[in-house]
């Protein structure tokens, strides 16, 4: 639907003197005569539609009328806007609780798939963010259960770091020189 107040540049509280007076000084400034070509064609629609706007605004029954659509419009246009910012915001809201999750499951996933049983490195890891945890400040304590774990777990490493050393041939001498026997 055509803003006939827009058109002729006049508030909607307009009188109905304000609205002829701007349609007459529209009408001049747009009158095709006043152009070519391209302009011509551009300032045809123009004057039809301020002539479209003029007969509606100028006869009060046809604005009255008039103004109840545009008023319909428009409330049909806000509560379109507001349903559609509502909709958005809820959107962002359950794209950022998505994302959450999906973080969430990205890092579980990353903790599960870094210690992997038979690697070298995740018992490394896992050796790290066991003594990451002790508390450093205490005083004598107990043998904790990870302690322990911590313990086997650096053996284990050791063993397999020296006999990955000692079929190596590069290595084999050296690992030769460290054993007494």
């Amino acid at each position: 639907m055509k803003n006939y107040y827009n058109l002729l540049e006049v508030n909607p509280k307009a009188s109905k003197e304000i609205i002829e007076k701007a349609y007459r000084v529209l009408v001049k400034k747009y009158h095709p005569d006043l152009y070519q070509g391209e302009e011509r064609i551009y300032a045809e629609t123009k004057v039809r539609d301020l002539n479209e706007a003029y007969h509606v605004l100028s006869d009060d029954f046809l604005r009255e009328q008039y103004d109840l659509e545009l008023q319909k419009e428009t409330q049909f246009n806000n509560a379109t806007i507001t349903n559609n910012q509502n909709i958005r915001q809820d959107n962002n809201i359950n794209n950022q609780k998505r994302e959450k999750k999906q973080e969430r499951n990205n890092q579980e996933n990353t903790e599960k798939n870094r210690y992997k049983v038979g690697t070298v490195m995740s018992m490394v890891d896992l050796v790290k963010n066991i003594f990451k945890k002790r508390n450093r400040n205490e005083g004598p304590r107990e043998i904790k259960k990870e302690d322990k774990m911590a313990a086997v777990i650096t053996l284990i490493i050791v063993v397999v770091v020296g006999v990955a050393l000692w079929f190596i041939p590069a290595t084999n001498g050296f690992m030769r020189s460290l054993i007494p026997f």
